[in-house]
């Protein structure tokens, strides 16, 4: 395995970061890092529904949409932020426990008891302290996950335009109850450069392959560029959002999807689906392939019994897109 070492914290530049080494690197990839305060967007949301706008312009947060999917988070220099690459299994794209069960594991060293719960996260005693996501490219995987070490959480709060629907199931409807720091959980203080040399050490130890890598100025100088024409641009992060005549949500076993249908005529004329969902296939297939058809439940069920739906929304049904496109 690949230990990639770099103190950047400007989360376009780390986002890049990933992109470059998912490209390049033929071996396993490990990479601890740290953003600025930033918001991370997954791939498949819809990113003005996600933020409190105002806060963000007010405080010049950078909101910055990630390649994997999953839900949206806040970060800052009290988060470590961890990524694996590794050779993609096909039968393992939904089984997170691979890449989560070493953090659990460095955890159990400090005499703290996390466990994976549901989908993604990981918690101490019902408390989230890790959200984690995956994308797949040809035949790797990039697993990355969020550390709340010593974050902000009224930051955190106010930056993040939380959804009830998240809450439905749950019987603690306030994200900052929800939600613990690790520093809170230590018996002996650190601060968060300690406990991420803690870790890197303790991956390293576990591997038991210690290859370091260093970008040149040359990688760096690809890196800039994939940030300045990606991670940077609007067109990436917010993307154009038409005026649509019929939107509707819901949280499904797979996790939230969003249907925005703008009819006309009878036809569907624009759609777009966003959520929190994980993909291996690209939304935008489905998009197209319903652009244009009569906007009636049984046409629409046609084109969805034409494709493998799983493909692109993990844990969704046929009958859940009907669900929210003609409740």
């Amino acid at each position: 395995m690949i230990f990639i070492k770099h103190d950047n914290t400007n989360p376009c530049i780390n986002h890049a970061i990933e992109e470059y080494a998912l490209n390049k690197f033929d071996d396993d990839c490990f990479i601890l890092w740290r953003n600025e305060p930033c918001i991370l967007i997954g791939k498949n949301q819809n990113t003005l529904s996600e933020i409190n706008i105002e806060y963000v312009k007010e405080h010049s947060i950078p909101v910055v949409r990630r390649m994997s999917g999953g839900g949206a988070i806040f970060c800052d220099l009290g988060n470590i932020l961890f990524t694996f690459i590794s050779k993609l299994d096909e039968n393992n794209f939904a089984d997170f426990s691979k890449f989560t069960n070493p953090i659990i594991n460095a955890l159990e060293k400090l005499s703290i008891k996390a466990e994976l719960s549901g989908r993604n996260d990981l918690t101490i005693d019902g408390r989230k302290f890790s959200g984690n996501a995956q994308y797949n490219s040809k035949n790797k995987i990039l697993h990355h996950g969020s550390i709340l070490f010593s974050s902000a959480m009224s930051d955190l709060v106010k930056a993040l335009k939380v959804k009830e629907i998240k809450f439905q199931d749950k019987a603690i409807k306030s994200v900052a109850s929800r939600v613990t720091n690790i520093s809170e959980r230590l018996k002996e203080p650190m601060s968060v450069i300690e406990f991420k040399d803690f870790l890197n050490n303790y991956i390293i130890s576990e591997y038991g392959d210690e290859k370091f890598y260093e970008f040149s100025d040359e990688e760096w100088a690809e890196i800039r560029k994939i940030s300045d024409e990606k991670y940077e641009t609007w067109e990436w992060n917010y993307g154009h959002s038409p005026k649509f005549s019929y939107s509707n949500e819901k949280k499904f076993l797979g996790g939230i999807v969003q249907a925005n249908i703008n009819v006309h005529k009878g036809l569907i004329k624009e759609i777009r689906f966003y959520g929190d969902f994980f993909s291996k296939g690209e939304v935008k297939e489905i998009e197209e392939l319903l652009t244009g058809v009569r906007y009636l439940q049984e046409d629409v069920d046609n084109v969805f019994s034409s494709i493998d739906i799983e493909k692109y929304m993990s844990n969704i049904t046929k009958e859940n897109l009907l669900e929210i496109m003609f409740e």
